[in-house]
């Protein structure tokens, strides 16, 4: 199933259709996001950096880096040590790794299309509880 309707995601030029179903889905509950606005140094020689690390995502009322991952598990150790890295190097930093079992869980939640790299991938047969996202900058209303 396709959404019929436009958000800011569809503006921009996304690395992989994943990630522009993510914008949708964070467009579609009012939640403001950046695409790939910083990159982090984590890999040095001595002190200068040899490897850098640009998150996804970036939800600036939550002060969170996000970083979507649907692929195989070898690439997933290695984004999986970046995040490690970043920790290590950036301790203030903020970053979640979003995986494809999370993934999978929304498109079929909110019957979001399957990106074309996932559609032979089968689907879970047990949908697992929600992802908990907690302080989405909600307020009550005055």
């Amino acid at each position: 199933m396709t959404v019929d309707f436009q958000t800011p995601a569809d503006e921009v030029a996304f690395a992989h259709d994943s990630e522009r179903q993510f914008a949708r889905l964070l467009d579609f509950y009012g939640l403001r996001w950046e695409y790939e606005p910083q990159a982090f140094a984590i890999e040095f020689d001595g002190t200068e950096a040899v490897a850098y690390f640009t998150p996804d995502f970036y939800l600036p009322d939550e002060g969170l880096f996000i970083e979507i991952t649907t692929m195989n598990q070898k690439l997933v150790t290695k984004k999986n040590r970046k995040i490690r890295l970043l920790k290590q190097h950036h301790p203030g930093i903020k970053c979640k790794i979003f995986y494809q079992r999370d993934y999978l869980h929304l498109l079929i939640k909110y019957g979001l299309e399957a990106p074309d790299h996932l559609e032979e991938q089968t689907a879970p047969t047990r949908i697992p509880g929600p992802v908990q996202v907690v302080n989405l900058g909600e307020s009550e209303a005055s």
